[in-house]
Order: C-alpha cells, then sequence, then structure tokens
C-alpha cells in the first residue's frame, strides 16, 4: 500500500515538473499583412519560436490597417487584446493618446533586455517617438516609400524603352497615352491617393498639406494643400481619366493587383506591394521613383514613410512581456532586419540592416 501510494505521488510529481517544463508563453500578434507579406510575418514567427521554445508567437491576420486598429481597441476595453498590435502610421498619434499600450522602451527596460533605439534609422524612428521622454512608443516595423513599378514588356510592345521609367509626370502622361494606343487595358493607375498624390507629391515638390508645420506644431492645424502646384497636379489627373489613361480602382492597393495582372502598365504603389508583383506578375517590370513635375524648381526632394509600427497592449503578465521583448529584439536582428527588407520591399529601419544590405550589395 505504502510503495502504491510513493508510486502515485511519484507519478504525480513528475507530471506536475514536466507541466511547468512544457508550459509555453503564447503571444498573440495581430497585424493586418497579407498575401506574400503574411507568409512573411509567419516565417519570422517561426523561426523565432523554433528558437524559443518558451515562447510562441501566434500571428493572426485581423484585416486591412484601419480594421486591426479598430479591432485592437476594441479588444482592450473588453479585456482581450492581444500582446503585440501592427498600428499603421496613420493610427499612431492615436495610440499615443491612447491608455491602452505599454511603451516599448519599457517592456525592454523591465525584461532586462538592452534597447539600442539608435539602432533605428532617424526618419523612421522619428513618427514613433515620444518627444517629452525622447524615447520610442513603438517598435518600428514595415516602412514604405512610394514607388513607381512599370510593365517592361508593356514598354517594348508600345516603342517605349523599357529601361527608362518616366521620370516626371509631363512623361508619365506622355507614356500612358502610347501604351494605351497599343492595347493596355489601363495605362496608369495609383493607389493610396491620398498618400501618393497629396501627401507625398507635396512633400516631392517642397509644399506643405496643412497649417503647423504640417500638423507638427498644433492639433488646430487646417488642410491646406490648394497651392497651384498641387491643383495641376490633380487637374492632370482628371485630365489623364478623362482620356482613359488613368483609371480609379480604389483608395487603398487596389492598382497593385491591377498592375501585377497586367492590367495596368504603370502604378505607383507602396514599396511594399513589391513583395506580391515579385510572386504574381508574369512578365518582366521594372521599379522607379515616384514621378516628379518638371515645372516645379527644386523637385524632386524628400518623400514621406508610410508603413507600421509594432504596439506592446497594456495588460499582460510579466513573462507575456518578457517573451514581447525577445520577439521585438529577434526582429531587429541584421539577418533578420535584412530579410524582411529585401523579400518584401520595406525600406531597411536599422543601420545594421543597411549595412547587411551593403555588404550584400544592394545598395
Amino acid at each position: 500500500m505504502i510503495s502504491l501510494r510513493h508510486t502515485a505521488l511519484g507519478l504525480a510529481l513528475s507530471l506536475a515538473f514536466a507541466g511547468q517544463a512544457l508550459a509555453v508563453t503564447t503571444i498573440p500578434f495581430w497585424h493586418s499583412m497579407e498575401g506574400e507579406l503574411g507568409k512573411e510575418v509567419d516565417s519570422l514567427a517561426q523561426r523565432f519560436n523554433a528558437a524559443n521554445p518558451d515562447y510562441k508567437i501566434v500571428p493572426v491576420y485581423k484585416g486591412n490597417y484601419e480594421q486591426s486598429l479598430s479591432a485592437g481597441i476594441a479588444a482592450f476595453r473588453t479585456g482581450n487584446a492581444p500582446a503585440i498590435l501592427q498600428v499603421y502610421e496613420v493610427g499612431t498619434a492615436t495610440m499615443m493618446a491612447s491608455k491602452a499600450i505599454k511603451p516599448v522602451y519599457q517592456v525592454f527596460s523591465e525584461a532586462g533586455i538592452k534597447f539600442d533605439e539608435s539602432q533605428f534609422v532617424p526618419t523612421v524612428a522619428g513618427y514613433y517617438t515620444d518627444s517629452k521622454t525622447g524615447h520610442l512608443l513603438s517598435q518600428p516595423f514595415n516602412s514604405s516609400t512610394p514607388v513607381l513599378y512599370y510593365n517592361k514588356d508593356a514598354f517594348k510592345k508600345a516603342g517605349l524603352d523599357p529601361e527608362q521609367p518616366p521620370k516626371t509626370w509631363q512623361d508619365l502622361a506622355a507614356y500612358t497615352a502610347k501604351l494605351k494606343a497599343a492595347g493596355m487595358k489601363c495605362g496608369y493607375a495609383s493607389g493610396w491617393q491620398g498618400w501618393i498624390q497629396i501627401e507625398n507629391f507635396s512633400a516631392w515638390h517642397g509644399l506643405p498639406v496643412a497649417t503647423k508645420n504640417n500638423g507638427f506644431d498644433g492639433t488646430d492645424a487646417v488642410l491646406e494643400f490648394n497651392k497651384p502646384e498641387q491643383v495641376k497636379h490633380i487637374a492632370l489627373l482628371e485630365e489623364m481619366n478623362k482620356k482613359g489613361d488613368f483609371s480609379y480602382f480604389g483608395r487603398k492597393d487596389e492598382s497593385t493587383e491591377k498592375f501585377y495582372n497586367g492590367d495596368c502598365a504603370i502604378t505607383t504603389a507602396s514599396s511594399g506591394s513589391l513583395a506580391d508583383i515579385r510572386q504574381y506578375a508574369k512578365f518582366n517590370y521594372g521599379v522607379g521613383m515616384m514621378p516628379y513635375d518638371a515645372d516645379v524648381k527644386g523637385a524632386p526632394q524628400n518623400a514621406i514613410i508610410g508603413g507600421a509600427s509594432l504596439w506592446v497592449m497594456q495588460g499582460k503578465d510579466k513573462e507575456t512581456y518578457t517573451g514581447v521583448a525577445k520577439f521585438l529584439d529577434f526582429l531587429t536582428k541584421p539577418e533578420n532586419a535584412a530579410e524582411w527588407h529585401q523579400k518584401t520591399g520595406y525600406l531597411p529601419i536599422t543601420t545594421r540592416g543597411l549595412r547587411s544590405d551593403a555588404s550584400a550589395g544592394l545598395l
């Protein structure tokens, strides 16, 4: 009887210790990366999980940027927020003002993991830095810039040089007319019109889009993109649309699919669209800079980045936050940051990632 009790006790203790040894901290990561981008997110999570068996990053696609932001805030209010939430740059002010987040620099500090904030490219880090403390509130992840994609095969058929994408908007208007004449259904389409045709067109030409230093000097700023250059640009797009040379497919990135399906010869879209274009385009394509207006002195200047960062949500336990810090640190490793950039088309966000690209002959 005693022997049986000892055996039972030993078995119970063994199971208890085994349960502790097998305990894994699950870390939900809500994001908006679909298609090939979603596959890359899954790949990053799988590699981290394999190297860190005590933690399990669980990526969950929650719809587009607007949908995932709304879902994340709603989940926080009901006590069911994910540990990590990807939020696009438009939602940065909302996240900063909310009480739903735990600043990323605090997460690293409490986990005892060194967080080198200086490793991030300054123009990227500035978007997510608290002006009062000088520390990052979220970790930059997928930063993008607008670029021009063009169908080299269609260019060749239209008698255009396939190695010379349009440099100016005047060039683009002339090219699209030739492309349509050569049989293309759509000469030109654009994704993210507000970001590309207003914000970035303005920055590219040294023009403001709002008062108060584009809103950085006060929340009472007023939109102001009615300068002659901006009005002229929108008028050009309208004229091209009337001729059938410019097609509108939606406010977001709908034009990317029209491009890689071969319907549109040219599109301006996020650099992050490269992953899907690389996967699905069945023709030779090229990537060029966003066009500029040849009549505007000093153009082109600088573009405005887009994309998103990773925010850590409030209300989690210490072990979850430790796992979050380890995962975010994993993402900044040169080999991981460079691979993410090279496979997706998003910009390098760390100086070490830039150096990795340079050593690989990609810069």
